[in-house]
């Protein structure tokens, strides 16, 4: 399987980040409980001062994936592509052995 490039899917992640955000009609405060994170590090992501951490990605993923809208919008932005749909898969049987 070929490996996945996280800081480019993280980059992507964080320059759309602002605009998926909104879609949910969520504020930042909203969007960084559901993940776990505080609001200022979700602000320094989308104003891009701060590199997004692959957890956080992932859990934005997840936010993100439960709503037809956003995740619609993951694939057009090509954030959640088929190879990371493959790898999270592979992942997540790897870390349950």
């Amino acid at each position: 399987m070929s490996e996945i490039n996280k800081n480019e899917l993280t980059k992507k992640m964080s320059d759309n980040l602002l605009v998926l955000r909104n879609k949910l009609r969520l504020n930042q405060s909203e969007l960084a409980e559901k993940v776990g994170i505080s609001r200022q590090t979700l602000l320094e992501i989308e104003k891009g001062k701060r590199i997004m951490q692959w957890n956080t990605f992932v859990a934005l993923l997840a936010v993100f994936r439960a709503d037809i809208s956003t995740s619609n919008l993951l694939e057009y932005f090509e954030i959640y592509t088929p190879e990371l749909g493959k790898y999270l898969i592979s992942s997540e049987s790897a870390d349950s052995k």
